[in-house]
């Protein structure tokens, strides 16, 4: 009976899963000794997280891929351009509406890469360019463990309060970067044994996230997150999250048209251009806000992909349903 409410539900069980973990850390949250394990826990978690998607990308195939070349920049110009500036200038508004540490996380969001598992599943429903959106998503990720961190550095160290010190860099390249790395260099030799346990890794990795969802919270619990925050601040965050994904579904949708793009490219850059991904902001998250209120940095980008999974799903069947031939009388 549970798996066909779920199976009808609009929410996958990912994001079930996370719902669950911040349901539990509100009410049993980690404390004392246990949150002191949890907290090394985390830190491996975060590494094999990364190590894991250094092993799933192909350098090579995204390197040969990159052949069309406007349609990868057009999508990284979104993620990684034209989502950051909408960031900076919604901040000093966002403060005064959410707070600072709200408004940081909203921006927070803006930086990070774009999705790549649903990213290509959508653009896959709506009958777009899939081959092109394999190679933008992975592209993206792959940028966006080094870009990311350049732009919370960037955009975010002067006026949030958010810091980086020599231990902060350190902790970075050890946790994400490092990981990331030799996994892409050992890729040749782990990725055929990854991909014959594809399953049980999806739930590894998967695992983790929830894992650092969880202690986030529990953390922010500890603090007194929810004390912190309103109903009326998370409604007031979903209204700005739900505009904002159908503002950038509408700009990736309009543009490439003008530019000349296909039906099937202008699909990719909408489903990979508009995206954010929670696998890789959250574990970011955590090292690059280290001492900060991370619970509360996380929740915008925990939100906003809810609504985009949700609008996102909607508008590839939508699209999918229009490239169906129609039937001979």
């Amino acid at each position: 009976m549970l798996g066909k409410i779920l199976s009808k539900s609009p929410l996958d069980g990912f994001v079930l899963s996370i719902m669950l973990a911040v349901v539990v850390a509100a009410f049993l949250p980690a404390t004392g000794a246990f949150a002191d394990v949890l907290d090394y826990v985390v830190i491996a978690a975060i590494a094999l997280l990364f190590f894991l998607y250094g092993t799933r990308l192909h350098p090579k195939e995204a390197l040969e891929g990159l052949t069309h070349w406007r349609l990868h920049l057009t999508i990284l110009g979104f993620t990684f351009v034209l989502f950051p500036i909408i960031g900076v200038v919604l901040a000093p508004l966002l403060k005064h509406l959410i707070g600072d540490d709200l408004s940081m996380g909203m921006l927070y969001l803006t930086l990070v890469p774009s999705t790549v598992q649903s990213s290509i599943a959508f653009t896959s429903i709506a009958r777009g360019n899939v081959p092109g959106a394999i190679v933008s998503a992975s592209v993206s990720n792959l940028l966006g463990v080094f870009l990311t961190p350049l732009l919370v550095v960037w955009l975010m160290s002067t006026d949030s309060g958010v810091q980086f010190s020599g231990a902060s860099i350190t902790k970075l390249m050890l946790e994400i970067l490092l990981p990331f790395i030799v996994g892409q260099l050992l890729r040749p030799w782990v990725a055929p044994w990854l991909a014959r346990y594809a399953e049980p890794t999806k739930y590894v990795d998967r695992g983790s996230i929830v894992l650092v969802v969880y202690v986030a919270f529990s953390e922010g619990v500890r603090e007194g997150l929810w004390s912190l925050v309103s109903a009326w601040q998370v409604v007031l965050m979903t209204i700005i999250a739900t505009v904002l994904v159908i503002v950038m579904l509408l700009l990736s949708g309009w543009l490439p048209k003008r530019l000349g793009f296909s039906r099937a490219d202008t699909i990719a850059i909408q489903f990979c251009g508009t995206k954010k991904s929670l696998a890789t902001g959250l574990p970011m998250a955590t090292v690059l806000f280290a001492g900060s209120s991370v619970g509360l940095i996380v929740l915008p980008l925990m939100i906003f992909h809810q609504v985009q999974l949700i609008l996102c799903s909607w508008l590839a069947t939508r699209y999918g349903r229009q490239a169906e031939p129609v039937p001979a009388a």
